[in-house]
């Protein structure tokens, strides 16, 4: 005769339960969990060229005017993207900068097949062979646009990663960054991000 289990668990509701083989018990339990049972990976976002709560380093600040970088657009990796990711999308946004905040960087249509963006994709050509586009940044230049925020306090950076729903997105080359984010998130399955500060 096989043995019998008796099992309290939080996941099945208050009441009298059958006395089943163990094997049949823990086959209802796991489905009474549902399909996160066993828990996957969080979304992340790590860098070579930044660090979290870090400052920007002088490759990835802007080369104009003031600035003097070297305006490479930073490496990226992301893992763990959800369920269902048709493809990616990276901006990089200054909240600090006056007014509604300032575009440094919006790249959309990245495939499902590529996790990281090594140092200076941006004006390297990378993304470019791998069909993503870029939004003409708040610079009024297509692609990466370091940080170059005013003297005195530095600003914070954030950089996001977004895993999509759709390979397919409205929108073209140069388009302004501000239209990449609104079409970004009508197809957000989850984001991933870091902050990075700079001053001068």
């Amino acid at each position: 005769m096989r043995s019998r289990c008796l099992v309290v668990s939080n996941a099945l509701p208050l009441r009298r339960l059958p006395s089943l083989p163990c094997a049949m018990l823990g086959l209802a339990l796991l489905a009474a969990q549902g399909p996160h049972a066993f828990a996957e990976g969080a979304f992340a976002l790590t860098s070579a060229s930044f660090h979290a709560g870090g400052t920007v380093e002088a490759a990835q600040v802007f080369n104009q005017g003031d600035c003097k970088g070297g305006n490479r657009s930073p490496q990226l990796s992301w893992h763990d993207a959800p369920p269902g990711t048709r493809s990616f999308a990276v901006t990089m946004f200054d909240q600090d900068a006056p007014g509604r905040g300032w575009w440094h960087w919006a790249v959309a249509g990245i495939p499902a097949t590529v996790v990281s963006l090594p140092e200076n994709a941006s004006s390297s050509g990378f993304l470019s062979k791998v069909g993503a586009l870029e939004a003409r940044n708040d610079f009024d230049t297509d692609g990466y646009g370091g940080p170059c925020p005013p003297a005195g306090k530095p600003h914070r950076y954030i950089i996001t990663v977004y895993a999509l729903s759709t390979a397919d997105l409205r929108l073209a080359q140069g388009r302004p960054a501000l239209m990449f984010d609104h079409e970004i998130s009508t197809a957000t399955l989850g984001s991933a991000r870091m902050v990075v500060s700079y001053g001068r």
